[in-house]
């Protein structure tokens, strides 16, 4: 078989939710089947890392795809253009986009419904996009995978698709992300967090990742406990950042919030790992990459009580509702007083992320593209 990828979001450095799924999944096929061949299409020039076999072939097709006029450009016309000219079988497209105009069959992955739940988190031009032709994807697509139950129901619920024509397939951790020991945490703890215990949240810095009421909590929670707690946020300020950037100006103990950009797998692990505990509070989440990366560093969490989250922390955590301050800012309080809680809590990290690996996610996808388009 001839399996075209779509690959844009391959991106050396910059890998996040997609970008990940793309490389964990699809580095697992390739190797594990050379019997086909793949091909990689690349909306830009492409790091040799991402070939990750003899079986693949990179195939750049331009524009680069990053605004909506570019997105129809490059599904429809160019991405139409380079499946006939490969003589591509099926296509796999991981970030929910395929080629309406194309006759090749299709397995799109849809994360999440993000953009109908919250469209005033996007500018007019991408939501309008999306909600427009998602539904026409999903028509189209001879088959679609999700990674989370709430989102195969949301998927149904949303746009009346038979639960038939959709499967679930989970995000894994890299891994990277395990238990350190006591002298590593305080070696990192010494190295970003001036020696102190500290809370973590890692991710793309947007409205829906709800970081203004995470700071807004850790402010509670500071004037309520004594303590050198330091509140960790990772990650690159991505759109409609203003507020958060202005919460953080004025924060009575900006002092305790260190900020730091995105950081790449071999760092992010270790900070994570050396947390007390991870705090994400996120507003929506298809599936919510963090929170697994966090217990299987053996590190508790406190998620939201919406969407996917509580499907992938489990008994490992707390829930709380994202909306409510003083809620997410007790639960910090309550995990850092109570020691017989978190113990608890740290005990169920590890069986709650063996449910998720991406050795058995990359078989099941493998599956799932043989039963229904090969």
């Amino acid at each position: 078989m001839r399996i075209a990828v779509n690959t844009r979001f391959l991106l050396k450095g910059k890998l996040e939710g997609i970008g990940w799924f793309t490389n964990e999944i699809i580095k697992r096929m390739v190797v594990n089947h050379p019997e086909h061949q793949f091909i990689f299409l690349f909306d830009r020039p492409f790091d040799p890392e991402f070939i990750f076999a003899d079986n693949v072939i990179p195939v750049v097709i331009s524009p680069p795809a990053r605004h909506p006029i570019l997105w129809y450009i490059w599904f429809e016309w160019s991405v139409k253009k380079a499946l006939k000219r490969t003589k591509a079988d099926v296509f796999i497209s991981t970030d929910g986009f395929v080629s309406l105009k194309s006759k090749v069959p299709d397995l799109l992955v849809i994360h999440d419904l993000a953009f109908e739940h919250y469209p005033e988190h996007l500018p007019f031009k991408f939501r309008y996009y999306l909600r427009k032709y998602t539904p026409k994807f999903i028509q189209k697509a001879k088959h679609i995978i999700t990674v989370s139950n709430y989102s195969k129901s949301d998927i149904v619920e949303k746009y009346h698709t038979s639960p038939d024509k959709i499967s679930v397939v989970y995000n894994g951790a890299h891994e990277m992300y395990k238990p350190l020991s006591f002298e590593q945490k305080q070696e990192v703890k010494d190295k970003y967090a001036q020696g102190a215990e500290y809370f973590v949240f890692a991710g793309a810095l947007h409205p829906r990742k709800n970081v203004v009421n995470l700071l807004k909590a850790f402010a509670y929670f500071k004037s309520k406990q004594r303590s050198n707690m330091k509140l960790l946020i990772v990650g690159r300020y991505a759109w409609n950042y203003e507020e958060i950037k202005n919460t953080l100006d004025n924060h009575p103990f900006k002092k305790d919030v260190i900020m730091y950009d995105y950081m790449q797998v071999n760092e992010l692990s270790k900070v994570i790992g050396a947390a007390y505990c991870l705090a994400f509070v996120s507003l929506f989440e298809g599936f919510g990459i963090p929170i697994l990366e966090a217990l299987q560093c053996e590190v508790p969490a406190i998620v939201s009580n919406t969407s996917s989250m509580p499907e992938v922390v489990g008994d490992a955590g707390i829930l709380v509702d994202p909306t409510n301050v003083e809620e997410i800012g007790e639960a910090m309080r309550r995990i850092y007083k109570d020691e017989l809680l978190r113990d608890k809590l740290k005990k169920a990290t590890l069986p709650q992320a063996s449910k998720f690996t991406w050795d058995k996610s990359a078989a099941e996808f493998y599956s799932i593209l043989e039963k229904y388009l090969f």
